[in-house]
C-alpha cells in the first residue's frame, strides 16, 4: 500500500503539492495525469526515496520491491539481452557466487546456491529476457548485439526490457510508449494487463490508459485525486463535476456548439460506411471530452491553404528507399498514390516495414529510386517529425519564429496565435534553448499551422505532448479542411482523425480493409503465419503438392482405338501446357535453396561483433546489410512464384 498524508512538496519557486492526501492498495494500476509541471516525474522520485516531502508522511508498505526505468544508460559494451539479464541482481549475484563455489571446488556451497537459482526462476530468465525483447520490437539476431549498436530510441527499449525484467511488487512506469510504434505498444498494452504487482503509469495516451488502468491520479491545483475506472471513466467523471460550476457553465456549452456544429458538417460528408461510422462515434464521444478539457491551456486550429488542386499528389510507380554502398536499399516498390483534397489516412504497419520512408517520399526531402512524383499547382505542404524539433533556432524565442516566417504580421496576431500553443506571455519570447521536448512538439506544430498547408503529414506528432496538447491537436485535426496523412501510435489520435488506412508491409502500400480493432488481428494472423514459415523454412524447401486422387467413373466403358488415340493427344497437349509451369516450380525451388544459403553466410558475417565495433569495417557491414536485405527480397520473392506454379499444377491436376 502506498499513502501521502498532507504532503507538500516544492521545486525551486515552484509549489508541486500542497497537503496532499492519497491512498493505493495493492493490486492496482493506476495512471498518474496532469499537465506538464505538476509534479507526476518528482511523485515517482519521492517514493523512490530520491527526494524528500517538505511537509507531511509518504509511507510504503513494507518488503515492497519497486521497478523502475533508469533515466541513465550504461554498459553500453554488453548485449541487450545480458543488460536485460542483469536486471534481477539477485539473479546476477547467485550466479557469481556459484561461479566462485565452483573455482573453490565447494561442491556443498553450489547445491545451495542452484537450489536459489531455480528459486529465482534462474533457469527460464534468458528466454524470458529474450521474449521481452522480441515483444519490443527486436529480431533474435539483435540480441547478442552490443547496446551501443543501437539507436536512441532503442536503447530506451531495452530500458523497458530491462525493467519489465526485473522482479517486482511496484512497477513505476514514465512515459513508456514514447520510443515504441503501435506493434510494439500493443504488445506492452496486454503484458501490464497480465502484470501481478502494483502498477503505476504516467502517460498520456488515452487509449493506453484505458485498457491498462482500473485507476486515475490526477494531479492539478497542487494536489492529488483518485478516480475509480480507466481513463474514459474519469473524463465522463470530471465533466459531470465541472458542470456543476456554475462559472465553467457557458464556457461548457460554447464548447458543445462548436462540437456539435462539426459532427453535423462531418456527417453530411461522410461517405465510407464502415470508417465514416466509426469516426462518428468518437467525435460524438468528443462532447463530453470537450468539457472534461475545458480549462486546458491550449486551444487552436489548423486553417488550411486558401486555394488547393486536384489531385493534390500523384505517386507512379515509385521505388522508395535510400542509396547504398551496395546500390539501392528499396523499402517500398510499385507505389502508385493519388492523394484527393478532403482525405485523412492513417498509416498502419509493422516496425521498419517504410512508413517514415513514405512520408519523407512524399514530401520530396527522399528523392524516389525509380517512379514519379508529380505535385499538383497549388500543393502546400505541412510535415512534422521528430527531427524537425533539432531545426528548431535555439537561440530564438516562438515569437522571434513566427514573425520569421511572416515578417509583415503583427505583434498581437502573433502572440494571439502562439498563445494558443501554450506560449502566453513571456513564454512567447523565452529561449528555445530551456524547452522541454514536449514545448518544442508544440512550436513545431505551431509554425506548421502559421503556414496554412492542405497537406499534412504528421509522423508521430504526439510524442512528449501531455494529454491535454494530445487533445487539443486531435480537435483541431478533426477540423482541418485539408487532406492528412498520420503515422501514430495514439490509437484515439486515429480513431478520431481519420476516415481510411494504407498498410505498409512487405514492400507495398495497400488500402486496409478495416479499423484498428481489425489490424490488431491482421497483425496477429501475420505473426502466426510468420512464425509457420520459419519452421517450414527450417526443415528446407517445401515438398511438391500431390493432387488428390480422381474418383473414378460411375460406370466404365471400353475404349475404341480412336477415343484411346484422342486421349494420348490431350494428356500430350495438357502436359505440354503444364511444362512451363513446372519449370518456373523448379526455376524458383533452385533459386530458394541459393537465397537461403546466401542469407546463412550473411547472417554468419553479421553475427561477428566488431563487425559493428570496428569504424574500419563501417562499409562492410553497410555492404552486407544491403546484400542481406536483397538477398530476402529475392528468397521471398522465389517462394511467390514456388507457390503460384504450385498452386496452377494442383488447380489443372484436380
Amino acid at each position: 500500500m502506498i499513502a501521502l498524508r498532507q504532503v507538500a512538496l516544492q521545486r525551486g519557486t515552484q509549489t508541486l503539492l500542497d497537503n496532499a492526501d492519497l491512498m493505493l492498495h495493492d493490486g492496482i494500476k493506476a495512471g498518474i495525469i496532469g499537465t506538464n509541471g505538476t509534479g507526476k516525474s518528482s511523485l515517482f522520485k519521492m517514493l523512490l526515496g530520491e527526494i524528500g516531502a517538505d511537509q507531511g508522511e509518504v509511507t510504503i508498505s513494507g518488503g515492497q520491491r519497486i521497478a523502475h526505468m533508469d533515466q541513465e544508460i550504461q554498459a553500453l559494451d554488453r548485449s541487450i539481452l545480458d543488460y536485460v539479464l542483469d536486471g534481477d541482481h539477485a539473479l546476477r549475484q547467485a550466479e557469481a557466487d556459484l561461479a566462485a563455489a565452483r573455482e573453490a571446488d565447494d561442491a556443498h556451497r553450489e547445491a545451495e546456491l542452484h537450489g536459489l537459482i531455480d528459486t529465482l526462476d534462474g533457469y527460464t530468465a534468458e528466454p524470458r529476457a529474450a521474449q521481452l525483447l522480441v515483444g519490443l520490437g527486436f529480431m533474435q539476431t539483435d540480441l547478442d548485439r552490443p547496446l551501443a549498436d543501437f539507436s536512441g530510441g532503442w536503447r530506451m527499449r531495452v530500458n523497458l526490457a530491462r525493467t519489465l525484467f526485473m522482479p517486482s511488487d511496484l512497477l513505476l512506469l514514465d512515459e513508456p510508449t514514447n520510443h515504441l510504434d503501435l506493434d510494439a505498444l500493443l504488445w506492452l498494452e496486454q503484458w501490464l494487463k497480465r502484470y501481478p504487482g502494483m502498477l503505476l503509469l504516467i502517460s498520456h495516451d488515452r487509449d493506453f490508459l484505458d485498457a491498462v488502468c482500473d485507476h486515475i491520479v490526477h494531479m492539478h491545483h497542487q494536489t492529488v485525486e483518485l478516480y475509480r475506472g480507466n481513463y474514459s471513466r474519469f473524463e465522463h467523471t470530471r465533466a459531470e463535476k465541472l458542470a456543476l460550476q456554475q462559472a465553467e457553465a457557458a464556457k461548457q456549452q460554447a464548447r458543445r456548439e462548436e462540437i456539435e456544429r462539426f459532427i453535423t458538417r462531418f456527417k453530411a460528408k461522410a461517405t465510407k460506411a464502415r470508417q465514416a461510422q466509426s469516426r462518428v462515434k468518437m467525435l460524438e464521444r468528443m462532447e463530453d471530452i470537450a468539457v472534461a478539457h475545458v480549462d486546458s491551456p491550449f486551444h487552436f486550429t489548423l486553417p488550411a491553404a486558401d486555394k488547393t488542386s486536384h489531385p493534390l499528389l500523384v505517386i507512379d510507380q515509385a521505388r522508395m528507399g535510400y542509396p547504398s554502398d551496395a546500390g539501392e536499399n528499396v523499402q517500398l516498390d510499385n507505389v502508385n498514390l493519388t492523394l484527393l483534397p478532403g482525405s485523412r489516412i492513417g498509416l498502419l504497419g509493422p516496425n521498419g516495414a517504410g512508413k517514415s520512408t513514405l512520408i519523407k517520399s512524399l514530401t520530396g526531402e527522399l528523392e524516389l529510386l525509380g517512379g514519379e512524383r508529380i505535385p499538383g499547382e497549388h500543393l502546400s505542404i505541412g510535415y512534422f517529425a521528430q527531427h524537425q524539433l533539432e531545426g528548431l533556432d535555439t537561440t530564438s524565442s516562438p515569437f522571434v519564429h513566427v514573425q520569421r516566417l511572416s515578417p509583415t504580421a503583427s505583434d498581437q496576431a502573433i502572440r494571439n496565435f502562439i498563445g494558443g500553443f501554450g506560449f502566453k506571455g513571456d513564454d512567447a519570447f523565452a529561449t528555445v534553448a530551456n524547452f522541454s521536448g514536449g514545448e518544442k512538439a508544440r512550436l513545431a506544430l505551431a509554425l506548421i499551422a502559421w503556414q496554412k498547408p492542405n497537406l499534412l503529414l504528421l509522423d508521430e506528432p504526439t510524442n512528449h505532448l501531455d494529454l491535454e496538447m494530445r487533445e487539443a491537436l486531435t480537435q483541431a485535426i478533426a477540423g482541418f479542411d485539408g487532406t492528412v496523412i498520420i503515422v501514430s501510435h495514439d490509437r484515439h489520435l486515429l480513431r478520431a482523425s481519420v476516415d481510411d488506412f494504407w498498410v505498409v508491409a512487405d514492400h507495398r502500400v495497400e488500402p486496409f480493409d478495416g479499423d484498428l480493432d481489425d489490424y490488431h488481428v491482421w497483425l496477429k494472423n501475420r505473426l502466426d503465419t510468420q512464425r509457420r514459415e520459419n519452421k517450414r523454412k527450417s526443415r528446407g524447401a517445401p515438398s511438391e503438392p500431390v493432387a488428390a486422387e480422381p474418383a473414378a467413373p460411375a460406370e466404365s466403358q471400353p475404349a475404341t482405338a480412336e477415343e484411346r488415340k484422342t486421349a494420348r493427344k490431350a494428356a500430350a497437349e495438357a502436359r505440354e501446357k503444364l511444362r512451363p509451369l513446372k519449370k518456373q516450380r523448379d526455376r524458383a525451388e533452385k533459386t530458394m535453396e541459393k537465397q537461403q544459403k546466401a542469407l546463412k553466410a550473411l547472417e554468419d558475417t553479421l553475427a561477428d561483433p566488431e563487425l559493428y565495433t570496428d569504424a574500419a569495417r563501417k562499409a562492410e557491414l553497410d555492404r552486407t546489410l544491403a546484400q542481406q536485405a536483397d538477398a530476402q527480397t529475392r528468397l521471398n520473392d522465389a517462394e511467390q512464384e514456388w507457390l503460384e506454379a504450385a498452386e496452377a499444377l494442383e488447380a489443372s491436376d484436380a
